[in-house]
């Protein structure tokens, strides 16, 4: 066997793995476009997650008035990343409400006593069946809803400083 052809298969086989290690180390897009982009919300009833505040249903997220529903648990680390955020956006008029995912209302009230609250709702999803419905795969995760009830965007992940305007406005621009 000649050199050339005695390190062919070793060569053929680094291009192949170089090859698919890009393909999956760059993916055509790092964006997750949700299949509930465009639908209603489903139908869901939610109890109240803690005393003083309403719980959540979809007939509210319908009422002709658009939300930002923001899905999120006292006890996750990135939730408490995006408290900040989501004070700007109710600040800047937003109204935004909450779905507490395998929460305990004590946690929830010591959560929002550091964090701060504003919500103007918020529904206890103690079995994540709201959550799963809406397509969330993970806690923070916030979606736009237009007054009809229908999902507009979806957020993953925690709200970042340089999202807010862009939320602030989809929400604003959601009649």
């Amino acid at each position: 066997m000649t050199g050339a052809k005695k390190w062919a298969p070793l060569v053929l086989f680094i291009l192949l793995g170089s090859a698919l290690t890009y393909g999956l180390a760059k993916p055509e897009s790092s964006t997750i476009k949700s299949k509930m982009i465009g639908l209603s919300v489903p139908s869901f009833t939610l109890p109240a997650a803690i005393p003083g505040r309403p719980g959540l249903s979809s007939a509210d997220l319908a009422t002709g008035q658009p939300h930002l529903v923001n899905v999120f648990g006292s006890w996750c680390v990135p939730c408490m990343a995006e408290a900040p955020q989501l004070k700007q956006i109710a600040d800047a008029g937003v109204p935004i409400v909450g779905i507490a995912v395998r929460d305990k209302p004590e946690n929830l009230q010591r959560f929002l006593g550091r964090y701060g609250n504003p919500f103007r709702a918020i529904g206890a999803d103690d079995s994540s069946q709201v959550m799963m419905a809406l397509g969330s795969s993970g806690v923070p995760e916030s979606f736009v809803v237009d007054g009809q009830g229908r999902i507009l965007q979806q957020q993953i992940g925690p709200i970042n400083p340089e999202d807010v305007t862009g939320i602030v406005a989809a929400v604003k621009g959601a009649r």
